[in-house]
């Protein structure tokens, strides 16, 4: 894993401003939609997200008004004032890929890579859809030549970016001198739900109080790829100052009966979430028993992993896989920070933790002595997908 890159849209909004919004577009104005009101500023509190970035908050308004997103209308504890779908498709048309761009051209900057030397493309994306789409995008605007190799990575969920990073490992170990260019974007607010009831519709008010806009992106190499030598002022040299990580496996499990515990459909006015008290009840009862016959493979245990990137998919999943991982808070407080400071970003948010991860590691004079890094991640299914690094 040779570079990675991020990027966060210029708009930001502080939670307490989401939650005003999230009011405006639930329960009836009126008394009668003040105990929903004040449910949902409750909720809002809870999720551990101090501020989001939002394609849809212009940039240049202040980060604590709450009227910047006119996208949404107030309703009046109904749909009908609502977006469509194909609003929020022509949305993500819009700003999907040039956020994407942004991403995969600081990834190939941290590896020193020129674009022209990227042979395979694999775009994860759950929020939107469009063809030509953001793969065709970082050709036209990055500069990936017109023959290289793509494939998408479409509707998963939060861990797609891990679904992509197997995809991207096959390839290179399929193609030993292949540059993968690994880009994961995610637009989650174009999907805010009208929620008039806000005790029937809790899930869905967490969803909306959780989520946000980013995308990341990672530049996976094969065995054999070489740097070209330095040519008309472009280096191959690597810029990141850390050790890259290095792919030695991958697992996933779909846990049984777990179907309904979390979904994402496409409905007349965005996709559609649920979110169910199951799903971390699911996670303390199965996650340690698959970790342990996975990392089994491998010939490792728990205790021999050095460092844990979990995604932080809320506090009750964060909560959930330390206690049946046996994580302590020193583990799990980098997935903590990051859901404070950026929100749930879906997919790309397991690549942000990672660049975080590796300079942490960096700085601390980390080496493979210290023991393997695991990311897990949890989406629709309900499935577990991890992935370990040397």
């Amino acid at each position: 894993m040779s570079g990675i890159g991020t990027a966060l849209p210029a708009g930001w909004i502080e939670q307490g401003d989401t939650g005003v919004l999230a009011g405006r577009t639930g329960p009836p104005a009126g008394p009668d939609g003040e105990a929903g009101r004040r449910r949902i500023a409750a909720l809002y509190r809870k999720v551990g997200v101090k501020k989001r970035h939002l394609v849809l908050v212009d940039p240049d308004s202040s980060g604590t008004e709450p009227d910047r997103v006119p996208f949404y209308p107030p309703g009046p504890g109904t749909h009908a004032g609502a977006p469509t779908t194909g609003d929020r498709i022509i949305a993500y048309e819009k700003h999907a890929g040039p956020l994407a761009v942004r991403a995969a051209a600081a990834a190939l900057a941290d590896a020193g890579v020129h674009p022209g030397r990227v042979t395979q493309s694999v775009t994860v994306s759950c929020t939107g859809f469009a063809a030509p789409g953001v793969d065709c995008a970082l050709i036209e605007d990055l500069g990936l030549p017109r023959s290289v190799g793509r494939t998408h990575v479409g509707f998963m969920g939060c861990h797609a970016a891990l679904n992509g990073l197997r995809v991207a490992g096959a390839l290179c170990a399929a193609d030993p001198s292949a540059a993968v260019l690994l880009t994961a974007v995610e637009l989650c607010s174009l999907h805010h739900q009208y929620t008039p009831d806000p005790v029937a519709d809790s899930g869905q008010v967490i969803a909306n109080a959780l989520f946000a806009d980013g995308a990341a992106a990672m530049l996976c190499t094969g065995a054999d790829f070489r740097p070209d030598p330095p040519t008309a002022g472009v280096s191959d040299e690597p810029k990141t100052a850390t050790a890259p990580y290095r792919l030695l496996g991958s697992g996933s499990v779909v846990l049984a009966d777990t179907a309904d515990a979390m979904t994402w459909r496409v409905g007349d006015a965005g996709f559609l979430m649920t979110l169910e008290l199951a799903v971390p009840v699911a996670i303390r009862a199965h996650l340690a028993g698959w970790m342990d016959e996975w990392l089994s493979t491998f010939g490792l245990t728990r205790a021999e992993v050095g460092t844990w990137a979990v995604h932080p998919g809320g506090p009750a999943i964060l909560d959930a896989a330390a206690e049946a991982l046996g994580l302590g808070e020193r583990e799990l407080d980098p997935s903590r920070a990051l859901l404070a400071e950026v929100g749930n970003l879906s997919s790309p948010t397991i690549l942000f933790l990672l660049d975080r991860l590796r300079s942490a590691r960096g700085l601390a004079g980390a080496k493979a002595s210290d023991g393997p890094v695991v990311a897990v991640g949890f989406g629709p299914g309900l499935t577990v997908e991890a992935a370990l690094f040397g």
